[in-house]
């Protein structure tokens, strides 16, 4: 049902990657997922913790209008902020470049409670345009800080040096092994690699936190612009009639498909050399395979294992995410 191939590529027999539907409402952590080595060393030691040795690199598609932060600023953009008079406390003398954004991040994370609700209380006594093209951190401040006590160090952190990002229906973050992100509000479809590896931070109580030191030596600095932070749609190669588009981040474990039909469309997709897990995310569509019929009424899930053909139809209209390991990519 996973495929030989697909099997001899990974290892193992498991399915490498995990879809979810998330509805945010709240701010989630400021986290991120260690890479492999760290994970097989991290589960080793401690695999009450860290339940498995695997990376975690995921994708978020949104759903609707999405709000995350994810990946740092420019170099340039995180220095001009930093020398607002609440933040110089936390920059490292030297030249600035990545090593000093690792210094600031873990200056903020270990700053004293009272000292991170002075840098927040100093920053929302500026104007808007003190923060330069970053306008939004003067709106944001009073939001994030209702939901989190000022004392909460990822405020400095996600406000002062991450990208923040406003993604429309159809739209795709993309976050590495090891790359720091927080989502703030909007249903997505999430896909990662099969892992349960989290260090947090922030946007949560001080008890859950992972320690500053561990997750600041595992900061990656890609992506370092709001772009890099994305993946655009291209067409699905094996779509026959040109309905799904295909998402493909930079790793390995998986892809995402998006098959949008209208009322009376249809879509025949090619068989892939992998399994493949179905969300019937709205409408009604039926799907034919193995000379069956189905019917993919909203909310119901499907699994499509190598090899097989899918007919799709919709008589009002569907939209349908997929993700699928694929032993060829």
């Amino acid at each position: 049902m996973v495929g030989k191939s697909v099997i001899s590529k990974f290892g193992h027999s498991k399915i490498p990657y995990l879809p979810k539907v998330l509805s945010i409402a709240k701010a989630l952590p400021l986290q991120l997922h260690p890479n492999k080595e760290l994970a097989a060393e991290l589960h080793k030691k401690d695999p009450q913790n860290f339940t498995d040795p695997n990376h975690k690199p995921e994708i978020a598609l949104a759903l609707s209008k999405f709000e995350a932060f994810c990946g740092f600023k420019p170099l340039s953009t995180i220095e001009a902020l930093l020398k607002l008079e609440p933040l110089k406390q936390f920059v490292p003398s030297g030249s600035f470049n990545d090593e000093a954004l690792r210094s600031v991040v873990r200056n903020m994370l270990e700053a004293p409670e009272d000292t991170v609700k002075s840098a927040m209380e100093g920053l929302s006594k500026l104007q808007s345009s003190d923060f330069g093209k970053d306008t939004y951190i003067k709106e944001l401040i009073p939001r994030l800080t209702e939901q989190y006590d000022q004392t909460d160090p990822g405020h400095l952190v996600a406000l002062i040096t991450m990208n923040y990002l406003v993604l429309q229906p159809n739209e795709c973050l993309s976050i590495p092994a090891d790359g720091i992100h927080a989502y703030l509000s909007g249903d997505i479809i999430e896909c990662m690699a099969r892992s349960n590896n989290v260090l947090n931070t922030g946007f949560c109580p001080t008890a859950e936190r992972s320690s500053a030191e561990l997750f600041c030596s595992c900061l990656t600095f890609k992506p370092h612009t709001p772009e890099d932070c994305t993946v655009a749609g291209e067409k699905f190669p094996n779509s026959k009639n040109g309905k799904t588009t295909l998402f493909r981040p930079p790793m390995s474990e998986f892809n995402m498909l998006v098959t949008k039909l209208e009322s009376g469309d249809k879509d025949t997709l090619s068989p892939i050399d992998g399994p493949t897990m179905y969300i019937a995310t709205s409408g009604d569509a039926s799907m034919k395979a193995n000379g069956q019929s189905f019917d993919m009424t909203e909310g119901t899930t499907w699994f499509i294992a190598p090899g097989v053909e899918v007919e799709l139809e919709s008589k009002k209209g569907a939209l349908l995410h997929a993700a699928y390991a694929d032993a060829s990519t």
